[in-house]
């Protein structure tokens, strides 16, 4: 005993000597920063682990250098070391006995390397890491065989980051030793096929299988999970195990920008809150179970996958919309962009806590919102970009949607809407009817009509609504009193050409902080009243100057684009730039020769400023951000340019007419002068 306590006094006294000796012959910091027991030294050009650092470093980062191999005494005098990143070096290999000394290690960082050239060395080098949790593969070139030789005996190992590689097929040995993995990220590898792959990870929560090739997943089992991201595959096919009647834990899964036909067949217990299927092909066959007329159809698909010699069969029955599964938690359903044209009986009923419904971009042509029964806790709706032609609501069945605060119904086919439909929704924040063919109602037009539905609308009463947009509506005038009441912060009028304002913003002046009215034609509006305003549109409006009453306003946006300006005078450009952020101006026929503006607004963002053309006097166009001065005359020069240039071919007409009148009717003057300069006596 005693021996071996001499022996470990001898080694530290040998470690301290060598210590000393760096430290007199480097200086203490070296390239390095150090912040507490952090020692950053990131992009320094280094080839090697620095010395001469704190004996009790626990943080060492070696980001963006230019090391190739870890060498075994690398690491030899930070015993205490917890952190370690060598991300982005040109790192090929880790010597087996790099981390003999690190046995305090659990984070370690070594993405963006060539580890693919020396892995089965560093494979020995990570097996003598005891306490690694944290390890991060991701963009090493790694294919199957690497990876699960590098993963071997990792038995602490809880957040591995494997993206970026070259992964194709998973199965039950790959991740065998991870028994404590809690997070695996497996994104953007070639993945077309993970048999069996998880099976010895029971404490996996979250996994990430986004940007791969996967077909399908079936036969999906993991109970455990909480957050899957399978996005951005080629997934025709989700179905759970159906037999299982264990909760399974999943929380969260994306789906989004796949192949998918069907909505996915989830577990029969679940706590499944949000669910994104957004960018598929899913869509609801209700319809086609009722109809008799196709032949030769099938109401059922059957899935084989043999596993271990053992057939595992998946049933689905393709009409029965029932095998939804447990959708009694979903919170948030994103299915933009999809082919759906009606939901379920049943459906929205089936989701009590639904409180965000995404439908853009699909095919419905009505919805009840009555016969839905759409939850009480809904406030975000969204079902613009279909084909609503009708949507039939009762008062009664309006009180359930008190919640509901954002609104979108834009780009549909709608021309009438449920009378008092938004003034029954009294939570309202924020509505979008842009192109649609709805008017705005009159004063008392709403309150005498009895019909159950409208072609215009009106707010009365809403006093939440903040935002409106009515891009594209065709209207062409709005009533004096249609905003009274109201304390809209934004509103948007735009493309709604000829539109007749009158009146009717001024109950608006000192709450509105957006306001859109591009491609309306307006020229004289005076915007001075808006004191709150921040961001005004009005492009395409064939404006020739700016409006100076947008010069005592505290403007921080100002859209300007497609619009007839030749240039901005300084006096006006001097005073917008200390107040604007950013500023629009492409599509504008700028004069060449007058765009002193252009360095007045070098200090704000000028959108596309590289975009920003102008026209010489020959015509030419050029691009403002590259303009040469020689282009452009002084304004005394010019006008000099263009006296010589008119007065010169008149003198030129009048010697011409001369010559001709000489040669018609004095010919002998010109003999004459011709004889007397050029005849004359020879010697002979």
């Amino acid at each position: 005993m005693q021996v071996q306590r001499s022996t470990l006094l001898l080694l530290n006294l040998l470690h301290l000597w060598r210590l000393l000796q760096l430290v007199s012959g480097h200086p203490q910091h070296g390239p390095c920063q150090l912040i507490q027991r952090s020692a950053l030294c990131n992009s320094r050009r280094l080839t090697s682990v620095p010395a001469g650092l704190p004996i009790n470093t626990e943080e060492l980062q070696l980001y963006n250098n230019h090391i190739q191999t870890l060498q075994d005494d690398s690491l030899l005098f930070y015993p205490l070391l917890n952190t370690l990143s060598l991300a982005c070096n040109s790192l090929e290999n880790l010597q087996s006995h790099t981390f003999q000394d690190s046995k305090l290690l659990e984070n370690l960082n070594v993405a963006n390397n060539l580890l693919h050239m020396g892995y089965q060395e560093t494979s020995e080098a990570l097996k003598t890491l005891p306490r690694l949790r944290v390890l991060d593969l991701s963009v090493n070139m790694l294919d199957d065989e690497m990876a699960t030789t590098l993963l071997q005996n990792l038995t602490s190992l809880e957040y591995l980051n494997l993206s970026g590689n070259l992964l194709q097929r998973l199965d039950e040995t790959s991740f065998r030793d991870l028994h404590q993995l809690k997070e695996l990220d497996l994104q953007r590898n070639v993945m077309f096929e993970i048999d069996g792959a998880f099976d010895s990870n029971p404490k996996l929560q979250r996994l990430n299988l986004a940007f791969n090739y996967l077909p399908c997943l079936t036969d999906f089992h993991m109970t455990q999970l909480v957050v899957l991201n399978a996005s951005h595959n080629f997934i025709e096919w989700f179905i759970s195990r159906p037999d299982t009647n264990v909760t399974f834990q999943l929380e969260t899964l994306d789906l989004s920008d796949n192949k998918l036909l069907f909505f996915p067949f989830l577990p029969n217990q679940s706590r499944l809150q949000n669910l994104y299927l957004s960018h598929n092909s899913v869509r609801f066959y209700e319809d086609l179970a009722e109809n008799d007329t196709i032949l030769n159809s099938t109401s059922t698909v059957e899935f084989y996958n043999l596993n271990k010699h053992t057939k595992i069969n998946v049933t689905a029955q393709l009409w029965d919309e029932d095998l939804h599964g447990d959708i009694s938690s979903v919170e948030i359903l994103d299915m933009t962009a999809n082919l759906v044209e009606y939901f379920p009986q049943g459906f929205i009923q089936k989701m009590p806590s639904l409180s965000r419904l995404r439908m853009c971009m699909n095919c419905l042509e009505t919805l009840n919102l009555n016969s839905e029964q759409f939850s009480a806790s809904l406030y975000e709706l969204d079902i613009s970009n279909n084909r609503l032609r009708e949507i039939t609501a009762e008062d009664d069945g309006l009180a359930v949607l008190g919640n509901l605060t954002y609104f979108n119904l834009s780009l549909n086919d709608l021309t009438r809407l449920p009378s008092g439909l938004f003034s029954s929704l009294t939570s309202l924040r924020s509505v979008d009817l842009s192109y649609n063919n709805i008017n705005i109602c009159r004063p008392h037009e709403a309150e005498n009509s009895t019909d159950m539905t409208s072609a215009c609308v009106d707010w009365t009463d809403v006093v939440s609504l903040r935002q409106l947009y009515l891009k594209g509506c065709n209207l062409e005038s709005i009533p004096a009193s249609a905003f009274a009441g109201l304390s809209l912060t934004h509103l948007d009028l735009s493309d709604n050409s000829g539109l007749i304002l009158k009146e009717s913003l001024q109950s608006l002046r000192s709450t509105l902080q957006y306001l859109g009215l591009g491609n309306t034609e307006k020229q004289d509006f005076d915007f001075s009243h808006f004191r709150s305003l921040k961001f005004l549109n009005i492009s395409r409006n064939s404006l020739t100057h700016i409006p100076p009453s947008l010069l005592d306003l505290d403007l921080k946006v100002l859209d300007l684009r497609e619009n007839r300006l030749s240039t901005i005078p300084s006096a006006q450009a001097n005073t917008l730039a200390p107040k604007l952020h950013t500023i629009f101006l492409t599509g504008n026929p700028f004069n060449c020769c007058q765009t002193e503006w252009f360095r007045t607004f070098e200090t704000i963002n000028v959108v596309g400023q590289s975009d920003i053309e102008c026209e010489d006097h020959f015509l030419r166009t050029h691009r403002v951000q590259h303009l040469k001065r020689v282009l452009c005359l002084e304004e005394e020069g010019e006008s000099k340019l263009w006296l010589i240039l008119l007065i010169v071919p008149l003198c030129l007409f009048f010697v011409a007419i001369l010559i001709v009148f000489l040669l018609t009717f004095r010919p002998e003057i010109l003999q004459k002068s011709i004889k007397k300069r050029c005849l004359k006596p020879t010697s002979y």
